[in-house]
């Protein structure tokens, strides 16, 4: 079996990959800033290029930050995300660079690469951003909870409503929680191993 193969065990498998989904209920269970930061403290330790760390996470838990959410999410994801008992909004901050003397202290000319070239530093903040936010969700899954990633929103409306200044980007809104009733869609197949993996 290709399970043996793992260093992690079985059950470690299934919690964060086989037997984990995407929710769409939850229970009233609440999440704990405790849970939360032992999530952050776990997943910060995945790579990046240049160990840069562009993710900047909002929690959203008052009613009035929620409703000012629900109204840029697409029809489909506003109830599940208004009972959800919490949701966080996963961004990249566009200005990551100034935090590279501290987070990639060797190559001192870091923050400077990227200082002038604001197209080049989006697109990087997009792509490691994107890498912080999978580590996320499987931090979520390792903490026994269940994630219910989201891209279905007006993206230029979050940013405004949340990230006035301008630096900061949405990548995904994310409900985590216990799941609830009715909480998973059917499986969605995979792709197999020979159509995905070459040898050359």
């Amino acid at each position: 079996m290709t399970t043996d193969a793992l260093v992690l065990d079985a059950a470690a498998q299934d919690l964060l990959f086989r037997e984990a989904r995407t929710a769409n209920t939850f229970t009233d269970e609440p999440v704990s800033d405790e849970q939360v930061q032992a999530i952050y403290e776990l997943v910060k330790f995945g790579p990046t290029a240049m160990n840069q760390q562009p993710l900047r996470v909002v929690l959203v838990r008052s009613a009035e930050a929620r409703e000012r959410l629900v109204n840029h999410l697409g029809e489909g994801n506003k109830a599940k995300t208004t009972s959800a008992p919490l949701t966080a909004i996963l961004a990249v901050d566009n200005e990551f660079h100034e935090e590279l003397p501290t987070v990639f202290p060797h190559f001192p000319g870091a923050k400077d690469y990227f200082a002038g070239d604001r197209d080049g530093r989006v697109a990087s903040a997009a792509m490691n951003g994107a890498l912080q936010a999978g580590y996320f969700i499987v931090g979520v899954r390792a903490a026994g909870l269940a994630a219910g990633p989201m891209t279905g929103y007006d993206a230029e409306g979050i940013n405004k409503e949340f990230f006035a200044d301008g630096e900061h980007s949405v990548l995904a809104v994310v409900n985590i929680g216990k799941p609830g009733d009715n909480a998973w869609y059917p499986r969605s197949p995979r792709l197999a191993y020979d159509e995905v993996v070459t040898t050359v």
